[in-house]
């Protein structure tokens, strides 16, 4: 890379059951004032916007453009968009500032899953000849893939209500957090899952700003600075995925660097208990790494923000010192169907 990129800012909402009484555009603006003023840059000083939603949780075709009345869009911006989880939405304004064509950028994205059945709304992901005729909704396949572990002797069902209990205990002090504590680990949902497997359904928004060399520095004491970042994609049928394994996560690690040195910090998007065990495996985390000091995914999962989170908490802690070189990971799809890594790094203290 020819250009040093870094994250510069993040922020993020208080993450709830419901925000009914918000529109997107209510429930994304008080983010995006609060990273630009971590920053103290203006809209007008921003090269480069871009945000991740999705359609189907609105419920409306192009829903997007309605948050842009948070943005502010007039005088014309350069702006884009991306059906996906914000980290890609990341993706796509890191390879933006790579080219010189912005210094700086910013992200956003943002989900209410609380209006609908998001079990069913997830549906849409899957194939559509064979498998979403099915109705096989998102806890069910996760179900699918916890039970191939459980079989393949990865886990037990103690060692998945651990993860989950280490998850909620972590995001006692996260006060964005919509579960934390102590939180009973409840009844099955689906076999071999339980209530505390699964994570909590709620609404949010988070937003980050990137910036490009001695700009980086401007803005941020110490920048988190992009040392590598990937995405890879497995094959859409499940039947022909191995659901213990995550190759595509550890090819887009490897891709973005992760292997090169040991990483003190991991912030993983596992929704699902049973998904820690399996990006555990494929990342190589040891039991050094601190994993998900957030809370992770179990704690607050706003659909469409969650990766964009792991990035931004990943950064939040190289600003705070409290870690040297992090790694965030992000995916989408059934059972870790799309992953995408990044690497961080502070500069030396």
């Amino acid at each position: 890379m020819n250009r040093e990129i870094a994250v510069v800012a993040f922020a993020q909402t208080d993450h709830r059951r419901t925000s009914a009484e918000l529109s997107e555009v209510e429930m994304l603006m008080p983010v995006l004032h609060e990273v630009l003023a971590q920053t103290a840059l203006k809209t007008a000083d921003i090269g480069f916007t871009c945000s991740g939603s999705s359609d189907y949780l609105a419920g409306r075709a192009f829903s997007f453009t309605l948050a842009l009345d948070g943005v502010g869009a007039w005088p014309p911006i350069s702006e884009s968009h991306v059906e996906m989880d914000g980290a890609w939405a990341l993706y796509e304004a890191w390879t933006k500032l790579l080219t010189g064509d912005a210094d700086t950028a910013l992200v956003y994205s943002y989900g209410k899953s609380s209006p609908g059945p998001l079990r069913d709304v997830l549906t849409r992901q899957l194939d559509p000849y064979y498998v979403a005729p099915l109705w096989p909704d998102s806890v069910a396949l996760a179900a699918l893939q916890a039970q191939a572990l459980i079989d393949a002797g990865d886990t037990d069902e103690p060692a998945l209500a651990a993860v989950a209990a280490r998850s909620r205990e972590e995001a006692t002090a996260n006060s964005h957090a919509q579960l934390r504590g102590s939180v009973p680990h409840g009844d099955y949902v689906v076999r071999p899952l339980r209530t505390g497997d699964c994570p909590p359904i709620g609404d949010g928004a988070a937003a980050v700003i990137l910036a490009a060399g001695e700009r980086a520095r401007e803005l941020c004491e110490r920048p988190a600075w992009i040392r590598g970042i990937d995405h890879r994609i497995e094959a859409h049928g499940l039947g022909v995925r191995d659901l213990t394994d995550s190759p595509s996560t550890r090819l887009a690690a490897e891709k973005a660097g992760a292997f090169e040195r040991p990483v003190d910090t991991a912030e993983l998007h596992a929704p699902f208990t049973s998904q820690e065990v399996v990006l555990r495996k494929a990342l190589k985390l040891g039991d050094g790494v601190r994993v998900n000091p957030s809370g992770g995914a179990l704690a607050a999962n706003p659909v469409m923000a969650a990766g964009l989170i792991r990035v931004g908490e990943a950064a939040a802690r190289i600003h705070r010192v409290e870690s040297d070189r992090a790694l965030a990971h992000a995916t989408s799809g059934p059972c870790l169907q799309q992953n995408l890594v990044a690497v961080l790094e502070g500069d030396p203290r």
